[in-house]
């Protein structure tokens, strides 16, 4: 069948959006009305126009094509519409006229009409649509806009960027060799390409427009200026839409469409490195010409407009990797203290939910550009930095005291998801002109348990050393970021540093009566001692920590992991039956309190102590429980610990070559840690015996080859196939093992 209509041709190929394209087809068979929305310059015009391509065969009067993008008159729309479709003899001047025309011509019609770009005259556009969709059974409207049309029986189809593996790479890489003949992503620049098209969020208008500045920079080149991304990324196509020539443009042409409340928004939300909640929103954005309770209608107006991307979130915790077993047969700490810090206006307080599960917002990369420099303009960014900032300081010190409760699993994953505004909180806190050095020192000294718990040392050190480096006085806040630094470094097998860090954290908490400080320096030096291979000591300076935190009347799960230490050096003094038991209570303590990170270790120990008494059954059982509860809390040292158990357990099993590759896999993984298990005699001589067993049942080649296949798994694939039944586990090729015909 021969097509009729009007639709512009294409001049470039169209790339990807396969699943788009499946979903506006099987929404058009549903509906006589379907919106393609979503922000400028993510596609919707091309999607829409491929989609009226490809189905333009099922419309006996073919397909016509509307660009709206251009009017600005609403007198004019009935006149453009009828142009468009061909109303013989033209349309009448009168807009009541060429309505009436209009739905008259399109009556007996089955046609498809693609209206594209009616954002400026969206009520007058969909007041048409309306009629001509009553006056003509055989019409179908395929309109593209960043806002539903809002008419009943509108199926929307929200086309977000591209996301799908390599699609915005191929997209750039076809759009790139147009420009520069013979371009291609190989070895040599796919990493750039890789971080460009992360950088443009996946943003098909921004990726041909870097594109097309590779006639005169490299891909580095354009990497390196993209913080000014709108002087960058202009001289689009002038045979194309105006909108489509520069992403300052692209993405003013929305600003124009917003209200005054939500152009304000829009620039205070800015202020968020990362997603956020309305809560939040409501918190940092309220203020001069925003009173709180508009916050939320001027964001919905924002979400409409496509500016703002919504994000429904129903997962929780992190799910363990594997199969599930039973249970086996003062003044830092206050809360009261952020008060001192950042005044009487914390938003936060004792008892807060901390919500994963639910809704988010986020701007992307371009259009939160675009707000910053209209907040700028405003003169209002350190106003908007420093409301933040407080935001994030309470929901930090509301985490750590949730951290210490049953509810960690919640707290791991609220603040993976809110990592990038607490880095900016800590970059304002640290670096913000005027800053007090304490409220930097408090937030990273507070984010303790996000650096050591979620496995984060490498990140949290960085921030701990920023924040003593910026001095002030000796007090509680310095304390607590000192007592954090000599953590993380004692963790990474730094010895020297967390001994210097934490002796002088003892000295000046004992000299200035915070007798909290000075009870944790005495359990970081009690374990200090333990991974430095001396478990008397240890066990003297965590005896001495232990009866300072009950003269404090504190039982939570520092205290728990305190005597975690406790155990541990029984075991390593051979007081094999002292450790499993001291062990055993504190994870009844746990399970009582619904502590989980604590648990994970004391099932470490447990499960320690059943490998050293030989009952291979019940250490497996443990280690694997131990697997499981710190990879739910993001715990990668605790994960590690039991999985390098598991190699030992796999080794007594008799699996010698399935604990080479999970040999293999650890190996690699605590390079991301620091020494292998701390670079502790007393820990590492167990695994290095068990290697010597190993690599003398196997021989050296088998060996060597089992260690290759672990270290190609990543820490998910290890742990999953750690917890997965060896029956269930692909059985390796022998050398000698005939290949298939």
């Amino acid at each position: 069948m021969e097509s009729v209509g009007n639709l512009p041709a294409e001049l470039t190929a169209f790339l990807g959006r396969r699943a788009e394209l499946v979903a506006a087809e099987a929404h058009m068979a549903r509906s006589r009305l379907v919106t393609v929305t979503g922000p400028g310059g993510v596609g919707k015009s091309r999607l829409a126009l491929q989609t009226a391509r490809r189905t333009q065969d099922g419309f006996r009067d073919g397909v016509r094509f509307a660009d709206l993008s251009e009017l600005r008159d609403p007198a004019q729309l009935a006149r453009t519409v009828a142009e468009a479709v061909g109303l013989p003899g033209g349309a009448p001047r009168s807009p009541r006229s060429a309505r009436a025309a209009l739905a008259e011509h399109l009556a007996g019609r089955e046609l498809l009409l693609v209206v594209d770009g009616f954002d400026r005259v969206r009520e007058e556009a969909a007041a048409l649509i309306g009629t001509v969709l009553r006056r003509a059974p055989g019409l179908r409207v395929l309109a593209a806009g960043r806002r539903p049309l809002g008419l009943t029986g509108e199926r929307l189809l929200p086309l977000a960027p591209l996301t799908a593996p390599g699609e915005a790479v191929a997209l750039f890489a076809e759009r790139a060799a147009e420009v520069v003949p013979g371009f291609r992503v190989d070895s040599s620049n796919a990493a750039e390409v890789a971080e460009l098209c992360a950088r443009l969020d996946g943003l098909p208008l921004a990726l041909e427009l870097a594109a097309a500045r590779l006639r005169a920079l490299s891909v580095g080149e354009l990497l390196d200026r993209l913080d000014d991304r709108f002087r960058l990324l202009a001289g689009g196509d002038p045979a194309g839409p105006e909108r489509h020539r520069a992403l300052r443009t692209t993405v003013g042409w929305s600003h124009e469409l917003c209200t005054p409340e939500e152009r304000l928004l829009w620039a205070r939300l800015s202020a968020f490195a990362g997603s956020f909640e309305l809560e939040a929103a409501e918190y940092v954005c309220a203020g001069p010409d925003l009173a709180p309770p508009d916050v939320a209608e001027a964001l919905e107006g924002l979400v409409a407009q496509s500016v703002v991307v919504r994000e429904v979130r129903d997962e929780r915790v992190r799910p363990a990797p594997g199969r599930g077993r039973g249970p086996d047969g003062g003044d830092d700490d206050d809360p009261g203290a952020l008060t001192g810090l950042t005044g009487s206006g914390t938003p936060w307080g004792v008892g807060r939910p901390a919500p994963v599960r639910g809704t988010r917002y986020r701007l992307l990369e371009s259009v939160r550009e675009y707000g910053a420099w209209w907040l700028a303009e405003l003169g209002d960014v350190p106003r908007m930095r420093r409301r933040h900032r407080d935001w994030y300081l309470g929901l930090a010190t509301w985490c750590e005291l949730e951290w210490l409760g049953p509810r960690q699993p919640e707290v791991a994953a609220r603040v993976t998801t809110e990592l990038p505004n607490l880095r900016a909180a800590l970059e304002l806190s640290l670096d913000g002109p005027g800053e007090d050095p304490a409220v930097g020192q408090y937030l990273a000294g507070t984010l303790w348990f996000c650096w050591v718990g979620c496995g984060r040392l490498a990140e949290g050190r960085h921030w701990l050393r920023r924040a003593l480096d910026a001095g002030g006085s000796h007090g509680g806040a310095r304390a607590k970021a000192m007592g954090a630094y000599g953590g993380v470094a004692l963790l990474q097998g730094d010895f020297t540093a967390a001994f210097a860090v934490l002796r002088q954290c003892r000295e000046e908490a004992a000299a200035g009566g915070n007798a909290t400080a000075e009870v944790s320096a005495t359990h970081q030096l009690g374990y200090l001692a333990l991974l430095s291979d001396d478990a008397p000591a240890a066990e003297r300076f965590l005896a001495e920590a232990l009866y300072g935190y009950q003269r404090l009347g504190l039982l939570d799960g520092t205290v728990l992991m305190g005597q975690v230490g406790l155990a541990m050096a029984a075991a390593l003094q051979g007081d094999v039956a002292r450790a499993a038991r001291l062990a055993e209570e504190t994870r009844e303590l746990c399970l009582d309190r619904g502590e989980q990170w604590a648990r994970t270790y004391a099932l470490y120990v447990l499960a320690y102590t059943a490998w050293l008494d030989g009952a291979s059954r019940r250490a497996r059982r443990l280690a694997e429980q131990a697997l499981s509860t710190g990879y739910a809390l993001h715990d990668l040292l605790g994960s590690l610990l039991a999985l390098d158990l598991l190699v030992l357990v796999t080794e007594q099993e008799g699996a010698h070559r399935e604990a080479a590759v999970l040999q293999g896999a650890t190996t690699r993984l605590w390079d991301d840690i620091g020494p292998r298990l701390f670079g502790s005699r007393s820990f590492t001589a167990p695994h290095t015996a068990c290697e010597q067993r190993v690599r003398h049942r196997l021989g050296d080649r088998a060996y060597a080859e089992a260690l290759r296949e672990g270290g190609r798994l990543s820490f998910d694939a290890t742990a999953r196939r750690a917890l997965t039944p060896r029956a269930c586990l692909p059985r390796p090729r022998s050398a000698t093992t005939p290949l298939p015909r």
